[in-house]
């Protein structure tokens, strides 16, 4: 793994681009696709289950590692077009990044950590990317991550 980041997305669009192989960022924006590269590690944070909705979730909900490959731009129709990176997601489960906070560089000792992911992609530690890992394996293994989670129905991923 070269690098390591965390993608903010609410967690029916990161089931959605789980099921399709995928990655947006954004709101579909290609710069923030471009800083990534094949190799890097990649978590997802969502804050929310749906987009624009305040239920929250405040989850990590995947990781991966991001394919070979270039960001491309995706038809969503009515004239979206949303970049996507592909991305070899693992089947992890999804944790509450709660307990994790105090040993994650980012946010360790932060009441405001949340500040440091409002621009949708944050560079993050090695270090931090084995954290979320392991959380995540062990929340599958034992069966206490926020696995399940309703149908998309947003019309964008």
């Amino acid at each position: 793994m070269r690098r390591a980041w965390i993608a903010v997305a609410c967690a029916e669009h990161v089931r959605r681009g789980r099921e399709g192989g995928f990655l947006q960022v954004c709101h579909g924006k290609p710069g923030p696709l471009r800083r990534i590269a094949p190799g890097d590690g990649v978590a997802c944070y969502s804050p929310s289950v749906g987009f624009g909705r305040g239920q929250p979730y405040r989850t990590l909900t995947a990781a991966g590692i991001v394919a070979e490959g270039e960001p491309f731009p995706f038809d969503m129709g009515g004239g979206f077009r949303p970049w996507r990176r592909r991305v070899d997601w693992q089947a992890l489960a999804g944790v509450p990044i709660a307990p994790l906070l105090p040993r994650l560089g980012f946010a360790a000792g932060r009441r405001n950590w949340g500040r440091a992911l409002r621009f949708g992609l944050l560079a993050i530690a090695p270090e931090d990317f084995a954290l979320i890992l392991g959380a995540m394996a062990a929340g599958l293994a034992t069966g206490d991550g926020h696995g399940t989670l309703a149908p998309c129905r947003e019309n964008s991923a």
